[in-house]
């Protein structure tokens, strides 16, 4: 994979030091643009994002952004390079640039994106390893370990028996509470039949492939000349088209589905014993969740051996990261004495992401990403 090297000095020698440290774990120190195209942060990292990006637009009318993250752009240089399809393990370190409240808007980033591994549970416990190195780089010892595992939800919501276009729903909603919350109150009290004058469209759409349908609204879209409404993309427009040909679907949730997806959501504690916990539930429920939860603790097995604390982790069924491409486990960790600094290193697996940004295959992809200057303030604290 060849990528210009950064021309920007970064004054911060702790953090060239853990890259270094990446590097020798067998990690290629790639540094993508910093100017990015716009859409794929917009169509895959959810709509809320587009408050927070620094956008402009170049002469040819195409939506350009400072990189609001480096998995996007890691990525993005994989699929163009010679290596694409074939496993490539990347670090990085560099600015990123997004509004936040009180904290500065340009910040520096490092972090691991790995792609093309088959061994996920080995992967996504290394990549936890590496994260609790990296805080221990900056003098913090023992974070606070969040973990949650998308894939365990999504394997309960196909077993259900729901429309397509609420399986997909759901799936999209568990990163987002409130959108999650309310979908389930929509599906337990039986969708309203509304008549919009595009139904038949909808309808079609509700129950067709996700991909196919958002191409096709797409093309439509831009056959009719539709660049942008209201400062939302045309991804992002098919996105919400989808959604309502979803809410269209005349379907309810029986009180006892939704019974068993609030139990499932309520399970929380050391990996072990949720997973024996959800075990009975799928025992008692009669659904197949066996696949996913001997992954879930394969990976329990693998941070063991790697010399992980299993029973310091705090696992939820619940937890999620807000960012609409994880598929699978998801991290994030924090100074137990400062949680409100926040997030110091979080990542997770991403398996569908390649494709979405134009993979002709799907691709296991998993990595994570260190806030420095929040690390850096735990080192000076320490």
């Amino acid at each position: 994979m060849t990528i210009a090297a950064t021309t920007t000095a970064i004054p911060d020698a702790p953090a060239q030091t853990l890259v270094a440290s990446f590097e020798r774990s067998g990690y290629a120190r790639v540094a993508p643009a910093i100017l990015q195209p716009a859409e794929p942060f917009l169509d895959l990292s959810g709509e809320d994002i587009r408050k927070r990006m620094f956008l402009t637009t170049d002469p040819q009318g195409r939506e350009l952004c400072l990189r609001p993250d480096l998995t996007i752009p890691v990525s993005r240089d994989y699929l163009a390079s010679a290596q694409a399809g074939k496993p490539g393990s990347f670090c990085y370190l560099g600015a990123v640039f997004r509004h936040r409240e009180n904290e500065p808007d340009e910040f520096l980033q490092a972090g691991i994106e790995s792609f093309g591994r088959t061994d996920a549970a080995a992967a996504d416990a290394e990549m936890l390893s590496l994260g609790l190195e990296a805080t221990g780089h900056f003098g913090l010892a023992a974070p606070e370990i969040r973990i949650g595992d998308v894939g365990l939800f999504a394997a309960l919501v196909e077993a259900l028996d729901l429309a397509p276009a609420w399986k997909r729903r759901l799936i999209k909603d568990f990163n987002h509470k409130t959108s999650l919350a309310h979908d389930l109150e929509a599906l337990t009290i039986a969708t309203a039949h509304r008549r919009p004058e595009y139904q038949g469209m909808l309808a079609a759409l509700a129950g067709s492939d996700r991909a196919a349908a958002h191409a096709l609204v797409t093309d439509l879209l831009s056959i009719a000349g539709i660049s942008a409404v209201g400062g939302r993309s045309v991804g992002e427009i098919a996105d919400r088209f989808l959604e309502q040909a979803a809410q269209s679907v005349p379907a309810s949730l029986p009180q006892e589905a939704r019974a068993l997806i609030e139990r499932f959501l309520a399970v929380a504690g050391e990996p072990d014993e949720a997973a024996a916990e959800l075990r009975a539930l799928a025992q008692d429920a009669g659904i197949g969740l066996d696949q996913a939860l001997d992954l879930f603790e394969s990976r329990t097995g693998f941070l063991a051996a790697r010399g992980v604390d299993v029973a310091r982790i705090r696992f939820s069924t619940a937890f999620g990261r807000g960012l609409d491409y994880y598929t699978g486990f998801v991290f994030e960790l924090y100074d137990a004495a400062v949680p409100e600094r926040g997030q110091l290193v979080a990542g997770g697996r991403y398996d569908g992401l390649l494709s979405r940004i134009g993979s002709p295959v799907a691709i296991p992809a998993v990595g994570f990403a260190v806030w420095i200057e929040r690390l850096s303030g735990c080192g000076r604290r320490a």
